[in-house]
């Protein structure tokens, strides 16, 4: 296929309710979301099947979080009004296209994923050695490409998967794109366009074909986004048929690459809920502050009178999130000549740190004394999905020879 995008910039990305969020969430992903959700169509689900990988033993784990997500979600800003919202299992199609992409992917593919070996390294004390845990990255791979997504939010640890899903597109679209008779379904495809319309795109088709005029390519394409009167599998069959190739089932996305997280445990490491370092979304804010005044700070600070130094204290890097440059040049002058007590250091983070989750609390109420809201803008989110997701599959099925009549 050229290389012209041809299709609207989707994003799609995901969680797993492993665990309640905390601002280690809010600052790697969920600020994210609510930039994309502006600048791009947006799918965004709860990674419930994914959760079950490392989690089949305590299913309970899963069910208790769930509807906890979606409330931090729609407390944080993420709009369902801008993005689809949706449960994984509630699109069973994921799961089709995951069985029905198995059949093609080779096992090493799976193996060589770096996540399969370090996970199960980190994660010693739980039996990963199972088909779900080895296929989960394919599982990744049939949510993407279900919807056909453009770009993909993911960190440098991630980008390996992404290009595992790559390599399964292009499979796929080397098996199976080129149907038996593609050149046929592309000229009724472009007589559903009318003949003023058809025959304009055969004429920029030659241009394109016989004198590698771009420009032509470039109308052609513009030409068919235009048409209402073409159904989604015809327009990638005349997009095909313009450049010489096939049509791209499943189009490959490219990597979104997301800023690595900015927001550091209580105790300097990653905040992390098996550090036990974190700060809940809607933690109360006496248990937020006591967590915050009972920081470790640098160890050279014994007593008030002692000088410190910022850069081996975590409160630190809280500052480096919440406070401007003015505030953090008081706390370097401060701190390395003793003109201030940890506590006053702490105090800026404190109600810096409160005046962020005290409106997510406060939406959060809203929701939970909602729940029934809470429930229908999920199950309408999961049919929209469902209605995209239901086309992929029908195309996929009927490449390979699954649509019987």
């Amino acid at each position: 296929m050229a290389s012209v995008n041809t299709r609207p910039s989707r994003v799609l990305s995901g969680m797993r309710p492993t665990g309640r969020l905390h601002l280690g969430h809010y600052h790697g992903v969920l600020k994210n979301w609510l930039r994309l959700q502006d600048e791009y169509e947006c799918f965004f689900f709860i990674a419930d099947w994914h959760a079950l990988t490392t989690h089949y033993e305590t299913p309970w784990v899963v069910g208790d979080n769930v509807w906890e997500m979606v409330i931090d979600w729609l407390a944080c800003g993420v709009n369902p009004k801008l993005a689809r919202l949706f449960i994984q299992s509630r699109v069973p199609e994921h799961a089709e296209l995951h069985l029905l992409l198995s059949m093609i992917t080779p096992l090493g593919w799976l193996e060589r994923v770096p996540s399969f070996r370090d996970q199960q390294e980190q994660l010693h004390d739980r039996d990963l050695a199972t088909y779900g845990f080895l296929g989960y990255p394919l599982l990744q791979a049939a949510d993407v490409l279900i919807y056909k997504a453009t770009e993909v939010p993911v960190g440098e640890d991630q980008v390996a998967h992404l290009e595992l899903t790559r390599e399964v597109a292009r499979r796929f679209n080397h098996l199976y794109g080129r149907e038996p008779d593609f050149e046929e379904k592309a000229q009724e495809a472009a007589r559903k366009m009318g003949k003023k319309n058809a025959r304009l795109y055969h004429q920029l088709r030659q241009r394109y074909q016989q004198e590698g005029d771009r420009e032509a390519l470039e109308v052609a394409y513009a030409l068919l986004e235009g048409q209402p009167n073409i159904t989604v599998a015809d327009r990638e069959r005349l997009y095909g048929y313009l450049d010489g190739s096939s049509r791209e089932l499943l189009p490959e996305p490219e990597v979104l690459l997301t800023p690595t997280a900015k927001m550091p445990g209580l105790d300097g490491r990653k905040m992390s809920k098996s550090y036990g370092n974190t700060i809940g979304l809607r933690e109360p804010a006496d248990e937020v502050a006591r967590k915050l005044r009972t920081m470790p700070t640098d160890p050279a600070r014994v007593r008030r009178t002692d000088p410190g130094t910022p850069e081996k204290c975590p409160v630190w890097d809280f500052h480096k999130v919440y406070s401007d440059e003015s505030t953090q040049q008081w706390v370097q002058q401060g701190c390395t000549t003793a003109g201030i007590g940890c506590l006053e250091c702490k105090r800026c983070i404190i109600d810096a740190v409160e005046a962020e989750l005290a409106p997510i609390r406060e939406r959060a109420q809203e929701y939970e004394a909602d729940p029934e809201q809470v429930r229908a803008l999920i199950v309408d989110g999961c049919e929209q999905a469902r209605e995209e997701a239901r086309e992929t599959l029908s195309e996929v099925r009927s490449a390979m020879g699954l649509e019987y009549r």
